[in-house]
């Protein structure tokens, strides 16, 4: 990834010494800084949200199987395979956009277990929590997959008062009028009272019938929560468990709705991956590794930006016309708006450095007849 940056700055170099120039860039990347352009790009991303958006948190991997030398590789399992490879865990969490539903990253980080600082998987995720909760209002309805069906996790938000959505996995106990039962035990009684048809990421239509039951957690007995059964998904029905409440019980509708729209994550880390080649990361320190990811999540934030449609919408125009799509501008619009940039700028002979506006200096700072002082 370095030498084809390199390669598009067009230096009057040798290309090796623009690699080792940007390596060393990003090994003295410092945590302050790294914090201070966080903070910096939230703000940038700010008004695309409001507190009733959705921010989805989710795991995944990056395999090097060939790359023995990179520091601190640990074992992982390639969720494209299901098999055990070496490389790096990653977590993800974006924010959608109020008007498109549209991913906005605003946490990444890759970790390994072979590192020093490591203490665990649940740790990792609460750090990620931790970071949402001080940039983000309890309003935001964190979701996720069944991962995170932990009482570590139900503790934290219901601790920190935050709203949230968790898919349950099959084997969770659940208080149910006041008796502990197996969740699907709780949920065959009930057969779906609401209807829901929508489309999947397939573009199929598909119908499902929804219960909302209350519950509580054995743990946490004295916490109203609601159990949404949702069948019409496979033999047998998907299990939400969310402390969303209304005295509409047609909120079971929303609380699928929003946990559905998950696999616009699932898109965003497919995007992240194959447009910029993510996974061939040749930088060998941890710490680079991590700051190169977070530029690389900036970049996709700012395409996230030319992709919402209230914003820049002439310039989303031109730039999907750019790209050539032969069948206009998929449903994930971020691959055209890459590929308009990249047609863009392909042609561009020198780093864009050279094409920003020079300021003219301040006529205080000259002396007639000596030039700039």
């Amino acid at each position: 990834m370095l030498s084809e940056i390199s390669r598009s700055l067009h230096e009057n170099i040798k290309l090796i010494k623009t690699v080792n120039r940007l390596s060393r860039n990003l090994a003295d990347f410092e945590a302050a800084d790294a914090e201070t352009v966080r903070e910096n790009y939230l703000k940038a991303i700010k008004r695309r949200y409001n507190d009733d958006s959705l921010i989805i948190v989710d795991g995944s991997d990056i395999t090097k199987p060939a790359s023995k030398h990179l520091e601190k590789l640990c074992e992982v399992r390639d969720g494209s395979t299901g098999e055990i490879g070496i490389g790096y865990h990653t977590i993800g969490a974006a924010v959608l956009s109020s008007e498109n539903k549209l991913p906005f990253g605003i946490y990444s980080r890759i970790y390994s277990t072979k590192d020093e600082d490591f203490v665990s998987e649940i740790e990792e995720y609460l750090d990620c929590f931790e970071y949402i909760s001080r940039h983000f209002s309890k309003d935001n309805v964190r979701t996720m997959d069944r991962g995170f069906d932990n009482n570590k996790y139900y503790r934290y938000f219901i601790r920190n008062n935050e709203k949230f959505i968790i898919r349950a996995k099959k084997n969770r106990n659940v208080i149910y009028n006041g008796k502990t039962e197996n969740i699907m035990s709780v949920a065959n009684r009930f057969k779906g009272k609401y209807s829901l048809r929508f489309k999947n990421k397939s573009g199929k239509q598909v119908d499902v019938k929804i219960s909302i039951i209350s519950i509580q957690l054995p743990k946490y007995k004295n916490v109203e929560l609601q159990l949404v059964v949702v069948y019409g998904f496979g033999e047998e029905p998907m299990l939400l468990i969310t402390n969303l409440s209304s005295d509409d019980k047609r909120i079971g509708i929303s609380v699928c709705k929003a946990y559905l729209m998950r696999w616009r994550i699932e898109e965003y880390f497919k995007f992240k991956k194959q447009k910029f080649d993510y996974e061939n990361l040749r930088v060998r320190s941890l710490q680079s590794i991590r700051t190169l990811d977070l530029l690389l999540t900036l970049a996709i934030g700012y395409i996230s930006m030319l992709s919402d449609k209230p914003f820049f919408t002439r310039m989303r125009f031109e730039i999907i016309e750019v790209s050539k799509r032969l069948f206009g501008a998929p449903d994930f619009v971020y691959y055209a708006i890459a590929d308009g940039i990249y047609e863009t700028l392909k042609y561009v002979k020198s780093g864009l450095k050279r094409l920003l506006a020079i300021p003219t200096p301040s006529p205080q700072l000259l002396l007639a007849g000596f030039g700039e002082t």
